[in-house]
């Protein structure tokens, strides 16, 4: 029997560890804020990956295991696919979500608490979006690294709600 959190109540969670990380502890260092909602990430994603491959063979290859965040692992967290998988052959792989769940209704009408001036709301509609992405990045370093890949990653918004990760190996 498969345990599930529900997708509302993992919305909430996310903004509120964001919320609490950029406005109450660190609200004066978002570079440590970042940083501990992507270790966050980090653990949640080394978990999920220990608990998803309890019954598989290790993987021979990065890409072998990129396959397997892309197809299983995602389909696990967000009950579909990554839409698009690019790589360079060299290291770097380029995951494309284009309706990712977490940002979705981010990229509707503003919120209240950031409407006001366009360029104030803008800049910090973008801070709050870039901030809940340093949780799925950790999710995908953290899921990785427990494959044995260690990697940096980062993500791209330039158009809400498609989102692309950025992995990149380290050798």
């Amino acid at each position: 029997m498969a345990r599930e959190v529900s997708e509302s109540c993992m919305d909430s969670l996310l903004t509120e560890i964001v919320s609490s990380y950029c406005n109450v502890l660190y609200a004066t260092k978002p570079e440590l804020a970042a940083r501990r909602i992507e270790a966050i990430g980090y653990q949640v994603g080394h978990q999920l990956s220990e608990r998803y491959t309890m019954e598989r063979p290790r993987f021979s290859d990065h890409l072998e295991a990129i396959k397997f965040i892309c197809k299983d692992f995602w389909s696990e967290l967000f009950k579909k696919q990554i839409d698009n998988l690019k790589t360079n052959h060299r290291g770097t792989f380029v995951l494309q979500d284009d309706k990712f769940a977490w940002l979705s209704r981010m990229s509707g009408e503003p919120s209240t608490e950031t409407r006001g001036s366009a360029p104030e709301a803008g800049n910090k509609a973008a801070e709050t979006t870039g901030m809940h992405l340093y949780f799925p990045c950790g999710i995908i370093r953290g899921a990785l690294s427990n494959l044995g890949i260690p990697c940096a990653v980062s993500a791209d918004i330039s158009n809400l709600p498609a989102c692309s990760f950025v992995i990149r190996i380290k050798v």
